[in-house]
């Protein structure tokens, strides 16, 4: 740049600083896309309804005379059509309140995972 007159550095000097900040504003645009699209996937792959169904099922049937045969049509059911393994326990004699029914709730779709505590009169 010795040989170029001011006006010449000051035009090679600008596009310098024009190409970098094109640079360096396509980096954070670039990582800004990576990390929306992956906060939405995982907003996506949330079942929120499948557990909600699930959920329902559980609680509508706490007082079923034959727990057994329910509890194994239930993880039957959700294993052939939400591809989940669903798990619950009846927690009432060992931790829960008088007069209350106490279930711990599990959901393992192999993406999401979710523990519940339920208790109810």
């Amino acid at each position: 740049m010795a040989r170029l007159n001011d006006d010449a550095q000051w035009i090679v000097l600008m596009g310098f600083l024009v190409s970098f900040g094109f640079f360096f504003l396509a980096l954070i645009i670039n990582q800004s896309t990576i990390v929306g699209q992956t906060t939405a996937e995982s907003v996506i792959e949330f079942p929120k309804n499948d557990i909600r169904d699930v959920r329902d099922m559980i609680t509508r049937n706490t007082t079923v005379s034959n727990e057994v045969e329910v509890k194994r049509d239930i993880r039957t059911i959700s294993m052939s059509r939400k591809d989940a393994v669903v798990d619950y326990t009846d927690t009432t004699a060992i931790s829960c309140y008088q007069n209350y029914i106490c279930m711990d709730i599990t959901f393992n779709n192999g993406v999401t995972e979710y523990h519940e505590n339920w208790i109810s009169r």
